[in-house]
């Protein structure tokens, strides 16, 4: 009761709940602590959340037959649990043993052609019989049509609302068996419908779960591009299926694959890349090019992305819930302005990072 209360509380966020729980050690001690943390940042008047309002959240769970997972419980995922800002609390309705099985993400296009959608059937279907669980957003295109075809082998769709909140309205069949079948989680209280903000938030979640997730179309700027951004940074793979140069729902991926995604004809590779074997070798070539012939590998293309990740974890660590000047961060992480400026504009798209006026910048 004392978590709920204290991840529900005005203000506390989740990198919050983690500070608070290492300072005092428990969350009992650190709902005690609150108000006066709240007054020394200036807020003089501050209430936790009341046992009242847990209770509620409580019983709304179990009406609608989830469960509360805590991180360090054993049904808690355990890959979920090893990211930094692992959410403290999850509901759950259906089968949580899923959750304790190997995972792989796959996510996608709302607006899927054919083709993807195709794509996304035969690697759910392909990564379900290699011992997978496939975890997605439940969204409309690619994510509904993975859940559907993993449902006889195992899937997670993780939710941006509440637990019991369907979203869209068209997947309610679909959710229904998934709970049936599979295991529906949010970090978020029953009931709650979603907002903007809340689906950043639920795609850590789904990378977090996984041991890779696998774009299959995406726009050049969409939502699946967040996920394999933050798989990135979680420290997962990243795989993206490759599509026709003019279609604009391939253009995520192939700027994935582009900067050092792996390519994914089926979901061989996907099992290929996570055992580190090749999965298809080719012939080698007749001759190897003279060194100045050669372009930069993919290997040196993911160096460079591993270190974009690395960097965004150093920016993240530095920021908290209290804004800092931007000069000041820049100045902390002693490197050119023009290294770290672009990035935080690519962690603000992602919605990791938020600005206020007089160039302030704070953690989501």
């Amino acid at each position: 009761m004392s978590w709920l209360r204290l991840i529900r509380s005005h203000r506390v966020g989740v990198a919050t709940f983690h500070r608070l729980l290492g300072e005092h050690g428990t969350a009992r001690t650190a709902l005690e602590a609150l108000p006066g943390v709240a007054r020394a940042a200036g807020v003089a008047r501050y209430d936790p959340c009341p046992e009242s309002a847990a209770i509620s959240e409580m019983r709304a769970g179990q009406a609608c037959g989830a469960r509360l997972l805590c991180l360090g419980d054993p049904d808690y995922p355990a890959s979920l649990a090893e990211i930094p800002d692992a959410p403290p609390v999850l509901w759950a309705i259906g089968d949580t043993t899923i959750l304790t099985r190997p995972t792989v993400a796959i996510v996608g296009a709302r607006g899927a052609s054919a083709l993807g959608t195709r794509m996304a059937r035969r690697l759910a279907e392909g990564l379900g019989a290699g011992g997978f669980v496939v975890a997605s957003g439940l969204a409309r295109g690619i994510d509904a049509v993975a859940h559907a075809a993993a449902l006889a082998t195992g899937t997670v769709a993780v939710m941006a609302g509440g637990v019991d909140h369907v979203y869209p309205a068209e997947n309610a069949a679909l959710a229904r068996d998934i709970a049936a079948r599979g295991v529906r989680l949010s970090e978020q209280p029953p009931g709650l419908e979603p907002m903007a903000r809340h689906f950043p938030q639920r795609n850590r979640i789904i990378a977090g779960l996984a041991r890779a997730v696998v774009v299959v179309e995406a726009a050049a700027q969409s939502g699946s591009l967040i996920t394999a951004r933050i798989a990135l940074d979680q420290g997962r793979e990243v795989l993206a299926v490759p599509g026709h140069p003019f279609d604009g729902r391939a253009a995520g991926c192939n700027m994935l694959i582009r900067d050092g995604a792996t390519l994914v004809r089926g979901a061989e590779d996907v099992i290929a890349a996570l055992a580190g074997t090749p999965a298809r070798p080719e012939a080698a070539p007749a001759e190897t090019p003279p060194p100045a012939a050669v372009a930069a590998s993919p290997a040196e293309d993911r160096r460079g992305w591993r270190d974009q990740a690395a960097l965004h974890r150093q920016i993240l660590d530095r920021l908290g819930p209290s804004p800092v000047a931007e000069d000041q961060l820049i100045r902390d992480l002693a490197l050119p302005a023009a290294r770290v400026t672009p990035e935080l504009v690519m962690l603000e798209m992602e919605g990791q990072i938020q600005r206020a006026p007089g160039g302030l910048l704070s953690r989501v």
